[in-house]
């Protein structure tokens, strides 16, 4: 199976097959890559309807380029960066970036969440996400207030007084907890329409339905996320081996 990063020649194969209609998979067959390459390869230059062989190319090439600059030889830049070889640090952080964009997030966004996602401490400040991402501040600052609204990300200052951006444990739970609140709020507004629009009626039915729904889904995440929470704080205990000692529930 090839490995390495995708050709001229590939990248051509990938942008035909999109024309075609074929699905990642499909595309990805054909390559004799991964499923995930092919789609990250995709989400970064475009998507499906604005993929083009040449510009992805050249994109590729340009930000080959731009990380040899931005880290001097003898820089302390690389401190933040998590352990591991950096070019499959790099690939993953791309990987994670593309998933992130897949549920829904902004590219800035997801770049700048899995920048804090994966650094060591689970926190940066604005400066080190400017070097790490080489963009602008204004950029972190709007992606920053942006997570920050969607219970993303919080907020800190550390012994220096420097504000820092984290995502600890408890990020998770609230940010579950707030999207389940959003889905009670909307089977409410649903529940009112029914008065508004007459009971008995098809639409009527219909937005009591959606209101119940929304109610059970509501509910049943809020309690699951009380009952997993201490998952969240719980540490990996390691078995003879390296492998993970499972829990209670895996056998």
């Amino acid at each position: 199976m090839p490995g390495g990063r995708l050709t001229q020649s590939e990248r051509q194969q990938i942008a035909s097959g999109l024309a075609d209609g074929d699905a990642y998979a499909e595309i990805a067959r054909r390559l004799e890559r991964p499923t995930s390459t092919v789609t990250r390869e995709v989400m970064r230059n475009g998507g499906p309807t604005a993929y083009r062989a040449e510009l992805a190319q050249r994109a590729t090439e340009h930000r080959t380029h731009r990380r040899r600059q931005a880290v001097p030889r003898g820089s302390d830049a690389s401190v933040q960066t998590p352990g591991g070889d950096a070019e499959a640090v790099r690939e993953y952080e791309e990987m994670f970036t593309t998933v992130l964009m897949q549920s829904g997030l902004p590219k800035m966004l997801a770049r700048v969440l899995t920048c804090l996602y994966t650094s060591n401490e689970g926190s940066l400040t604005a400066a080190e996400l400017v070097q790490r991402l080489q963009v602008s501040p204004a950029s972190v600052s709007k992606a920053i207030t942006a997570l920050e609204g969607m219970t993303l990300v919080r907020r800190e200052r550390d012994e220096r007084r420097r504000e820092r951006y984290v995502v600890d444990n408890d990020i998770w739970y609230q940010s579950m907890v707030d999207s389940a609140r959003a889905n009670v709020q909307l089977a409410e507004t649903a529940r009112q329409g029914v008065a508004v629009l007459g009971r008995g009626t098809p639409v009527a039915a219909r937005l009591e339905n959606i209101a119940r729904f929304l109610d059970f889904v509501g509910e049943s995440i809020i309690r699951a996320a009380e009952q997993a929470r201490e998952i969240l704080y719980t540490k990996a205990e390691a078995a003879p081996g390296g492998a993970a000692e499972p829990g209670p529930d895996q056998g």
